[in-house]
């Protein structure tokens, strides 16, 4: 059979059967009988015994002798853990990233947090003739950017106590940046206007992993004079919602 470099159709019947199982015992919340896993999977008993040997023997399942039940084995923590590993948030964030760009006609990006910085790991750039520009492996500005100020939202922290002034808008007073710091985490997003470059504007949300860390920072800028203040509003619920289709990922 030629080689076509795309992936096989075709389905293996117990590797499904397995998989259901699998789900099942994931989606319960408590262990599980034969018979239950049986009635949950649609799967005869005599099957179902016979796919629960291979899988604990495998460890993706654990037999319970006190009870007779059935719970997912340490080895899917041990799979989940080298798959979560070998993520490549870049490769995932792409598409939403085009997306954004689709949907603003503005310049969209990737950052990731560092320990007092933000830096810029991808992007699609605006198509339309004036646009803003983003360079990859660019540090925000804590205090001066939409990405900056919702690393500091999360627990991110300035280089040095002086808040340097880009622009007239600048939050340069330590207390004036706290109550946006604040207003930041209360809404769950931030937006820059003209802090860093006079005529530039952005927006950005944060994606957080399970535990609430954050992972890395999506947004949207342009120029001042297209992407005001409604432009920036509207952009938060797309971001919002790439930003939570990534974070699923993790």
């Amino acid at each position: 059979m030629p080689r076509t470099g795309q992936p096989a159709t075709r389905q293996v019947g117990a590797v499904q059967r397995a998989i259901h199982v699998l789900d099942a015992l994931a989606d319960a919340g408590t262990d599980l009988g034969t018979n239950e896993i049986a009635r949950r999977t649609g799967i005869n008993v005599s099957s179902i015994s016979r796919l629960l040997s291979t899988l604990t023997g495998a460890g993706l399942a654990q037999y319970l002798p006190s009870s007779g039940r059935y719970r997912l084995g340490i080895r899917i923590l041990q799979l989940a853990s080298a798959a979560r590993e070998s993520l490549d948030i870049r490769a995932l964030a792409r598409p939403y990233l085009e997306e954004l760009t689709e949907i603003t006609s503005e310049t969209s990006t990737l950052s990731i947090p560092g320990e007092h910085e933000v830096m810029t790991l991808d992007f699609v750039q605006s198509p339309l003739s004036v646009r803003s520009v983003a360079h990859i492996g660019r540090n925000s500005v804590p205090h001066a950017t939409a990405a900056g100020k919702v690393f500091l939202a999360c627990g991110g922290t300035v280089r040095d106590e002086t808040l340097l002034a880009y622009t007239g808008q600048t939050i340069v007073d330590p207390a004036a940046l706290d109550l946006e710091i604040e207003r930041t985490g209360q809404r769950g997003w931030a937006w820059a206007v003209g802090e860093r470059e006079e005529d530039l504007n952005g927006v950005a949300v944060p994606v957080l992993d399970e535990h609430e860390q954050l992972i890395a920072i999506l947004g949207v800028q342009g120029p001042a004079a297209r992407f005001g203040l409604e432009a920036m509003r509207a952009a938060v619920e797309p971001l919002r919602r790439r930003a939570a289709l990534l974070a699923s990922a993790f």
